[in-house]
């Protein structure tokens, strides 16, 4: 062999082989026109979580032009779950005022440990609330574990993405949380375009660690050797357990009222890929 073939070979063998240790197992390109393809997908339905005020529905969901959209809509009609001196929340508003859409794998397509890709372009303007995550199929939360590959919010008017995991504690419904928030500006002031570009969000994920980044900038790392849930999950891991993607469009955070004048609202979905080793 040739002294510069040899050279040639020797710098880009390791390129290859890196190359050649992910294997695409699953994906949506999100190509045509329509719905997501229900064999990968499921709707959540009403009010869901956090007292937002968006109403799930599968309307809000549309593939279109080869991108999936999810849209945040200001429209109103009778909630059909109200019930007049409710103490539940979901049930004691008597009207819908807003609607979205949260598609999830659960129960379809569901994966421990990988490399997990997503290409959106996030909706910014004020009360938007976009996100990538995944959860864990068994144990109620948060023992069965979150992993929020991407969310953006505004605390007290300034916008930021994060990156977290949260797993289980002693008290029911309390998390313990690893917790990035890294202010919109850092992205913005390299690149004073970059909300009107589509984006790559990435979590590489093994049995040793997550780590969670946006273009290739790692934001955040979990060592699985510290995310042991409390007496409640019993001591397990919960990151060591098969976990679903979710993708939705919330309004406000926290109480945080939406803003009429952002609406309609677009989170826009290129395609979510999974990729595993053979050892996985």
């Amino acid at each position: 062999m040739k002294t510069g073939i040899l050279f040639f070979y020797c710098l880009f063998l390791p390129l290859a082989v890196a190359a050649q240790e992910w294997k695409l197992v699953w994906s949506d390109e999100f190509n045509g026109n329509g719905k997501p393809d229900e064999s990968s997908w499921t709707y959540e339905q009403g009010f869901v979580r956090n007292r937002e005020y968006q109403w799930y529905q599968k309307d809000n969901a549309t593939i279109k032009d080869g991108v999936l959209v999810i849209e945040a809509r200001k429209e109103s009609f009778p909630n059909p779950n109200y019930k007049e001196g409710s103490d539940n929340w979901k049930n004691s508003r008597p009207d819908v005022n807003y609607t979205s859409a949260c598609i999830k794998t659960a129960g379809k397509r569901e994966f421990l440990y990988g490399r997990f890709e997503v290409r959106a372009r996030i909706p910014t303007g004020k009360s938007s609330w976009p996100a990538i995550w995944m959860v864990g199929k068994t144990m109620p939360w948060p023992s069965n574990g979150e992993i929020d590959i991407m969310e953006f919010y505004r605390t007290k008017g300034i916008p930021y993405i994060l990156a977290n995991t949260a797993w289980g504690t002693d008290q029911p419904s309390v998390a313990k949380w690893n917790t990035q928030k890294i202010p919109f500006n850092h992205f913005t002031d390299k690149d004073p375009e970059w909300a009107a570009k589509f984006h790559v969000w990435r979590m590489d994920w093994d049995e040793t660690a997550i780590r969670l980044y946006l273009d290739d900038e790692l934001l955040n790392e979990t060592l699985l050797s510290e995310t042991i849930n409390g007496s409640i999950g019993n001591g397990t891991n919960p990151f060591k357990q098969p976990h679903y993607i979710l993708l939705n469009l919330a309004l406000g955070q926290y109480g945080d009222e939406p803003d009429d004048t952002q609406l309609p609202m677009k989170y826009e979905i290129d395609y979510v890929r999974v990729y595993q080793k053979s050892n996985q």
